[in-house]
C-alpha cells in the first residue's frame, strides 16, 4: 500500500503542471478533442443526443466517429457532471487514465512476485515516459494506451486462475480498449492475442505445463471474455467501419502508410531524451524527418519520433537485457519478442517485415502511421526495464564474466557516445547534440548508482527505501527530461477561443450574429478560415454551425462537394474544387455560408469571390469577418426538380443550365409523377410556399411548410442514410437533393416535415443489406 501511495504521490507531482491549470496540453488535445468533449457535455446538459453533430462539415455522424469520446467512460462521466469542462479538467482526466494504467501494471508485477520497487519504476515509466509523454496531445491514443495494462493484468489473472469472473472482466477491459478504434487499440488487441498464445502454447504465466491442460483451462475464461468484449465493442466498431466505408479514407495504401514510418535513427530517443531538439524551442529540429538529417520522404511531426521512458529501465535493458542476455529469460521472453515485433512495425517501410503486417494483419490498412507503435514501445520499455530491475534487486542476475562486462559497456558506449556523435556529424549538428547527450550520460550514471544502492536496500525492512530511491529517481528523471515543452504544454490563454465563456471578440460576434438567424428558415453557417490550428472546431464549443472543421475523416461525397480538408487552420489549407470553385458559387449559396472569418484579406484565399455580394462587416485585430449576402436559408421550399447524375455533377461541378437553387433542386431520380422541368421557373408564383424551422436539435429537425402548390422541402444539412423523414407524422422518402442534401416531397397545403437520426437501426439495415449483397455475389 505504501508503494501505491508513493506512485500516486509522484503522479500528482509529475502531472501537476497540467492538472493545476498552469499549463494545458496543446495541439490536437485542444484543436480536436476539447471541442469533442464540450460538444458531448453540452449536448448531455441540454438533454440532447450527441450522436449527430450539426456544427462541422454541415453535419457529421458523431456516434460513428472513433475520436468523438462518446464511448470513452472517463470522458462520458466528466461530461455528465460538468456541462462546461475546463482545460484542466480534461487534462486531469487524461492523466488519471494513465494512473489507472500505471497501477494496473504495478498489480501485474505484484501478481508475479516481482519486486515492488521494480513495479513502481515500471508504473512511472509507463505513465510519464515514451509517447504517452511526448504525444500527450493525441488524447484518443493516450486513452487507448492507458487501457492496455488493465486488460493485460485482468487477462493474466483469468488465464492463471481459470476464472470465469476474471475472464468477464478481462473481456470487458479488452472491449473498452477496442473502443478507442485507433491504431494503439488495434496493437493493444494484438498484444492480448499474443498473451493468450504465449500462455496456452508455451505455458507463459500459467502453472499447468501440459498443452492439453492449458487449452482446457483457457476455454472458460476466454469464452467469457469474448462474450463480454463483444458486448462492449461490437456496436461502436460496426458503426465506425460503416462510416469508414463511406469516408474519404476507407483504407490507406502501402505508400501512404509508409510515409508515416519511424526512421530507425529515431530509436535513439529512447535513450537520449531530446537529442534532435524535439522539445527545445532554441534548437531547430534536425532529426528525421528533416532536411538537415537528409530524410524528407516521411511525414511525422517532430514529437512523434520521441519516446524517452526513463534511465532506469533503459539501463536495465541495455546492461542486463542485452549485455547479459536476460531478455531471453522465460518469464519475459513474450514481452521481448513483442517488443522486437513492435520495433519492426514502428519503422514501417524501413523493415521488410512491415509488408507482412500490412498485407496479413486485419485492420492495419485502416491507419496511416506505423510510427504510432512508439506508444507500445514505451509500454514494453516499462515492462522489460521493470522486470530486469526486479532481477537486479532480487539478486538473481548471474555474475558477469569478462565477455559479458565488455558487451555491457560496449552497448552503452555505442548508444550513448558513438551513435549521437555519428548522427551529429551526419547532420552537421554535432554541437547541438552535446547537451542532450551529456544529460543522458549523467542520468545513465545516476540510474546505475541508484540501482546499486537500491540493490543493497532491496531486502527486509529497508525495501521501502529502495522503492523511494528508485521511484524518486525515476520521477525526477522524467520530470526533467520529459518536462513541459512546446509539444506538450502551452499557457491556457493561448486557447481563449475554445473556452465556453470566452472573451474572444470574433467568437462573440459570430455567436451573436448566428443566434439572430437561428429561427425562421435560416440558421446561417460560418467558416473559420486560417485563424490558427485550434480554431476550426470552435463551433462545437459555442454552438454555431460551420461548413468545414478539423477531422481526418469526412464523408466522401461532402469532400467531393466542398474540397473539405482535414483542417483549415492556415489560409492555404482552404481549397476549392469544381463543385465549390468560390465562395460565390451555387454550393456556397446552398450551404448557407453567411459569415467567413479570416486572418488575411479574403481575396488571398479566394480571388474569384464576388466583392459586391460578399463584403467585410467587422474586423478584430487581424481577423476580418465577411458577410455573404447570397447565402440561402437552411430550409427551402422549391417547386421544380431536375435530374442529373450526381457522380458526374460532383466531378465536373456543372449544374443544369439555368439552375436556380432558390427555386429548384437536382435529384438523381425523379419521384413518380414528377416530370423534369414540370414548371417554368419564370412563370412560378412569387412565393409558392414558405417553410420555417420549428425545432432544430442534434438528432431531430422539424420544419413547418405552408405551400400553395406541391413541391419539395429542402434541408441543406448533409444527407445520411441513418436519417429518417416523416411527413405529418407518417414515414416519407428522404430524397438526396443537390448531390449532398436532404429533401422531402410535399403536397400543397400546411404540413410538418420531421427528420430524425437513427444510427443503430440504420447501421443494422446497412449490415443486413451488405450481407444480402454478399450472398448474391
Amino acid at each position: 500500500m505504501l508503494t501505491v501511495l508513493t506512485v500516486c504521490g509522484l503522479w500528482v507531482w509529475l502531472a501537476w503542471p497540467w492538472i493545476s491549470g498552469a499549463w494545458t496540453v496543446p495541439w490536437d488535445a485542444k484543436a480536436h478533442f476539447q471541442p469533442q468533449l464540450q460538444f458531448l457535455a453540452g449536448s448531455l446538459s441540454r438533454g440532447e443526443s450527441p450522436f449527430w453533430n450539426p456544427n462541422i462539415f454541415a453535419g457529421w455522424p458523431q456516434v460513428a466517429d472513433p475520436q468523438s469520446l462518446i464511448f470513452v467512460p472517463a470522458f462520458v462521466l466528466l461530461a455528465l457532471v460538468n456541462p462546461a469542462p475546463s482545460f484542466a479538467a480534461m487534462d486531469a482526466t487524461v492523466y488519471a487514465s494513465l494512473l489507472v494504467g500505471a497501477l494496473s501494471l504495478f498489480v501485474y508485477f505484484r501478481d508475479r512476485g516481482w519486486h515492488q520497487a521494480a513495479g513502481a519504476v515500471a508504473a512511472l515509466s509507463f505513465a510519464f515516459g515514451g509517447s504517452a509523454a511526448w504525444r500527450i496531445q493525441h488524447t484518443g491514443q493516450v486513452i487507448s494506451y492507458a487501457a492496455i495494462p488493465l486488460a493485460m493484468m485482468l487477462l493474466a489473472r483469468a488465464l492463471e486462475r481459470r476464472s470465469l469472473g476474471w475472464g468477464l472482466l478481462a473481456g470487458a477491459a479488452a472491449g473498452v480498449l477496442a473502443l478507442g478504434r485507433d491504431q494503439i487499440a488495434l496493437l493493444g488487441i494484438y498484444l492480448l492475442i499474443g498473451q493468450v498464445v504465449a500462455a496456452v502454447l508455451f505455458g507463459d504465466g500459467v502453472r499447468d505445463r501440459g498443452l492439453g491442460g492449458r487449452v482446457a483451462g483457457a476455454v472458460k475464461p476466454l469464452s467469457a471474455g469474448a462474450v463480454a468484449g463483444l458486448a462492449v465493442v461490437v456496436v461502436p466498431v460496426v458503426l465506425t467501419l460503416l462510416l469508414a466505408a463511406e469516408s474519404n479514407r476507407p483504407e490507406i495504401d502501402y505508400i501512404g502508410a509508409g510515409r508515416g514510418s519511424l526512421h530507425p535513427a529515431s530509436l535513439i530517443t529512447a535513450v537520449i531524451a531530446d537529442l534532435f531538439g524535439q522539445g527545445d524551442p532554441n534548437v531547430h529540429f534536425w532529426g528525421p524527418p528533416s532536411a538537415a538529417f537528409g530524410v524528407t520522404d516521411i511525414y511525422l511531426a517532430q514529437n512523434m519520433a520521441a519516446f524517452y521512458a526513463g534511465a532506469v529501465p533503459i539501463v536495465a535493458i541495455l546492461m542486463l537485457g542485452l549485455g547479459r542476455g536476460l531478455l531471453a529469460a522465460r518469464e519475459i521472453r513474450f514481452a521481448a519478442v513483442m517488443a522486437l515485433l513492435t520495433v519492426f512495425y514502428a519503422i514501417g517501410w524501413y523493415s521488410p517485415v512491415f509488408t507482412l503486417f500490412f498485407d496479413w494483419l486485419p485492420g492495419v490498412k485502416l491507419y496511416r502511421r506505423p510510427a504510432d507503435a512508439t506508444f507500445l514501445l514505451g509500454f514494453w520499455i516499462a515492462v522489460l526495464g521493470g522486470y530486469l530491475t526486479h532481477r537486479w534487486l532480487d539478486g538473481t542476475v548471474p555474475p558477469a564474466g569478462r565477455v559479458a562486462r565488455a558487451l555491457q559497456w560496449g552497448v552503452a558506449l555505442v548508444v550513448l557516445v558513438a551513435l549521437p556523435v555519428a548522427f551529429g556529424l551526419h547532420a552537421d549538428r554535432l554541437t547541438e547534440a552535446v547537451k542532450p547527450t551529456a544529460t543522458a550520460i549523467l542520468f545513465f550514471g545516476g540510474a546505475l548508482l541508484s540501482l546499486e544502492l537500491a540493490r543493497r536496500l532491496a531486502r527486509g525492512r529497508a525495501a521501502l527505501l529502495a522503492v523511494g530511491l528508485l521511484a524518486g529517481f525515476t520521477a525526477a528523471d522524467l520530470r526533467w527530461n520529459n518536462a513541459p515543452n512546446e509539444s506538450t504544454a502551452y499557457p491556457p490563454a493561448t486557447f481563449e477561443a475554445l473556452k465556453p465563456d470566452t472573451s474572444d471578440p470574433t467568437i462573440r460576434f459570430l455567436k451573436e450574429r448566428t443566434r439572430e438567424t437561428a429561427t425562421g428558415p435560416r440558421r446561417d453557417r460560418v467558416e473559420l478560415a486560417g485563424l490558427g490550428f485550434h480554431w476550426p472546431n470552435a463551433g462545437m464549443v459555442h454552438g454555431f454551425d460551420t461548413v468545414l472543421g478539423y477531422n481526418p475523416l469526412r464523408i466522401d461525397t461532402y469532400q467531393a462537394a466542398t474540397a473539405a480538408q482535414d483542417t483549415i487552420g492556415l489560409p492555404d489549407q482552404r481549397l476549392f474544387n469544381a463543385m465549390f470553385p468560390s465562395y460565390s458559387s451555387v454550393m456556397g449559396r446552398l450551404l448557407g455560408l453567411r459569415y467567413i472569418a479570416a486572418n488575411v484579406p479574403l481575396a488571398s484565399i479566394d480571388p474569384r469571390y464576388d466583392t459586391g455580394r460578399i463584403v467585410e462587416i467587422a474586423q478584430f485585430g487581424e481577423t476580418r469577418i465577411y458577410e455573404n449576402r447570397d447565402a440561402l436559408p437552411r430550409a427551402l421550399f422549391v417547386t421544380r426538380a431536375r435530374q442529373a447524375d450526381f457522380a458526374r455533377l460532383l466531378e465536373t461541378g456543372r449544374w443544369p443550365e439555368g439552375f436556380d437553387p432558390a427555386r429548384e433542386i437536382v435529384l438523381e431520380r425523379l419521384p413518380a409523377g414528377v416530370a423534369e422541368g414540370a414548371r417554368d421557373a419564370g412563370n412560378a408564383t412569387a412565393e409558392p410556399g414558405r417553410v420555417v424551422i420549428a425545432a432544430y436539435h442534434n438528432t431531430e429537425v422539424v420544419l413547418e411548410v405552408d405551400a400553395a402548390e406541391a413541391g419539395f422541402v429542402v434541408l441543406t444539412d448533409v444527407w445520411h442514410r441513418w436519417w429518417r423523414a416523416e411527413l405529418d407524422g407518417r414515414p416519407a422518402e428522404m430524397l438526396k437533393a443537390d448531390a449532398i442534401f436532404r429533401a422531402v416531397q410535399v403536397p400543397a397545403g400546411r404540413h410538418a416535415v420531421r427528420f430524425t437520426f437513427h444510427p443503430f437501426a440504420g447501421a443494422w439495415a446497412d449490415v443486413v443489406e451488405r450481407l444480402a449483397r454478399g450472398r448474391k455475389g
